[in-house]
């Protein structure tokens, strides 16, 4: 947490200095990069918040790992022994059953926990930041699209460090 701390410090620092280069870069780069820097934290956290909820819930299935994925896809080499039955003794509408159970479908639980996870505020208010940021520098005329998309890099930058120091 204190090392976010300092980035985030460090960083607010060398934007600060571009000021004394000119206010229009530094204006620019200060809302671009404070916009991405939000978007970024804002949508990991609601990702956390909702895994969070998954694991708490115990709303979550195991999958094998994407190496196993890759060379049996259809799990012909599993360990779990096939029914080598013959057809008479089979009780297909037993089996059909089964099989259906193992198809996800989607219900309104799984449609809601989906929206509650991208609807959430902490993914919206970052990107009404960024309109509204965008929008109030078009309309001052300080907009300057050649200082603003590269600083939009320095917000992506700088949120991936310090989400991955805060969220562990």
């Amino acid at each position: 947490m204190i090392r976010s701390i300092k980035i985030l410090f460090v960083v607010e620092l060398l934007i600060l200095t571009t000021y004394f280069y000119s206010f229009i870069f530094f204006i620019n780069l200060q809302v671009a990069s404070a916009s991405a820097l939000f978007v970024i934290l804002g949508a990991s956290y609601a990702y956390k918040k909702m895994v969070d909820s998954q694991v708490a819930s115990g709303n979550y299935e195991e999958k094998r790992d994407t190496l196993d994925e890759t060379e049996d896809p259809y799990g012909l080499y599993d360990e779990e022994p096939i029914n080598e039955a013959s057809v008479e003794e089979l009780d297909l509408k037993a089996i059909v059953k089964e099989e259906k159970a193992k198809i996800k479908t989607f219900s309104t639980q799984s449609i809601k926990q989906g929206a509650r996870g991208s609807v959430s505020l902490f993914r919206i208010m970052p990107y009404v930041f960024l309109a509204l940021g965008f929008i109030a520098l078009k309309n001052n005329d300080l907009l300057n699209l050649t200082i603003y998309l590269p600083s939009l890099l320095v917000g992506i930058i700088t949120g991936s460090i310090v989400t991955k120091g805060v969220m562990k």
